[in-house]
């Protein structure tokens, strides 16, 4: 047999897909799952979207689009960065779209990095993140964010994790999977140090439209940032269109024109009804207002379970409070168990799933993923159910 590509045995597979087996495997076995596990909203893409979608269907948008996306989408993606981020981008020189947030960081990592480069990715954060850095040959390097911190690295960590090969430092936040994002002051000290040190900064801003307090500042939004700053974001999590595929990609119109090169090559175009759509979801008044109730709905999930932690007076978990995104983080470090034997065991004893903490890195380790996307009544009895199974621990 010929042989294989060896860089994907430096990729793990992802847990929540042996965690979705799983589960499926328990529902057909007639058990009542509450799943906490996966990160897509609850809530329907609104209608007005699925008809302009089907508008444009109807009006013959089903044939190839120009593979940089079409005129009207990436007018209505600079009107979004301009309105919401207050940063001015050429709509055509300077946006891509993408299938996705996650083809949008594929892309803008192939613009600027060759192999052998290495890439400062904070731990913990996203798989993706570094697996997808790893499969482009670069190697990745792990800056600590420890709960300690609240899961923010100091810049003396960044610059410990420097090297001469470093060409790019990942951010995302709100984060996945702490909900954590830094003060604008501290996005000022990190721009400066990849303005040091000649790094490019690639911002995953998917999360960026669900926050619970201050509203977080985008890192192409400070001074002379936006000249080394690769924006990520897509329409998946603020607009409920997770399932669309649809995101974009902002950055100087050099690196567009590397990225455009690498979407040509991989996906050849964003479906023309699909642009129209996001199009619409973007500018229409109506449906900002929708985004804006989802975030209230999580609020709501996120001080629920903030008011039962409180309540259950629980001494095995600590419950750390997000300051956007839908997730909690939640610090079971108390029991002594691996991330692994926690979630597996409170699948099979407790009957709710969560995602291991190790998932995300070195410095989740001995915490659990809990997804407040899903009913405030899954929510709330999951809640109760964990807090339950972690009090007999160690009795």
């Amino acid at each position: 047999m010929p042989s294989l590509n060896l860089q994907f045995d430096l990729i793990r597979q992802s847990p929540t897909v042996s965690l979705a087996d799983k589960v499926l495997a328990l529902k057909a076995a007639g058990q009542a799952i509450i799943g906490l596990q996966v990160g897509d909203p609850d809530f329907g893409t609104h209608p007005a979207v699925a008809a302009a979608a089907f508008q444009s269907m109807q009006a013959g948008q089903t044939h190839y689009a120009a593979s940089v996306g079409m005129p009207e989408l990436r007018q209505a993606i600079a009107h979004k960065l301009q309105r919401d981020e207050g940063v001015a981008y050429d709509p055509q020189t300077e946006i891509l779209v993408t299938h996705g947030g996650i083809h949008a960081y594929y892309a803008a990592l192939q613009a600027v990095l060759n192999p052998g480069d290495e890439v400062l990715i904070p731990d913990p954060s996203w798989a993706t993140h570094a697996n997808m850095a790893t499969l482009l040959r670069a190697a990745t390097r792990r800056v600590p964010a420890p709960a300690e911190q609240g899961f923010i690295p100091d810049i003396e960590s960044w610059r410990k994790a420097w090297t001469p090969r470093a060409r790019a430092l990942v951010l995302n936040y709100p984060a996945n999977p702490t909900g954590a994002y830094p003060t604008r002051r501290y996005l000022q000290q990190l721009q400066d140090f990849a303005a040091e040190h000649q790094l490019w900064v690639i911002s995953d801003e998917v999360y960026g439209s669900l926050y619970y307090d201050e509203k977080p500042t985008s890192a192409a939004a400070l001074n002379g940032a936006k000249e080394r700053t690769l924006l990520v974001n897509s329409l998946s999590k603020s607009y409920a269109m997770t399932g669309w595929r649809v995101g974009f990609l902002a950055a100087p119109a050099a690196v567009i024109q590397n990225a455009l090169k690498a979407s040509q090559n991989s996906i050849t175009c964003v479906a023309p009804f699909v642009q129209q759509a996001a199009a619409f979801a973007l500018t229409d008044p109506a449906i900002q207002q929708f985004t804006a109730q989802m975030r209230a709905a999580y609020r709501r999930r996120r001080d629920l379970v903030l008011r039962l932690s409180q309540e259950l007076n629980c001494k095995k978990i600590k419950v750390l409070p997000p300051q956007g995104a839908f997730y909690f983080f939640l610090d079971f470090r108390a029991l002594n168990l691996t991330s692994a034997e926690i979630c597996e065991r409170l699948l099979e004893e407790a009957r709710v799933a969560l995602v291991p903490g190790s998932a995300f890195g070195a410095h989740g380790e001995g915490f659990a993923r809990l997804c407040i996307a899903a009913a405030d009544e899954d929510v709330e009895a999951g809640f109760r159910k964990i807090v339950a199974w972690a009090e007999r621990q160690g009795n």
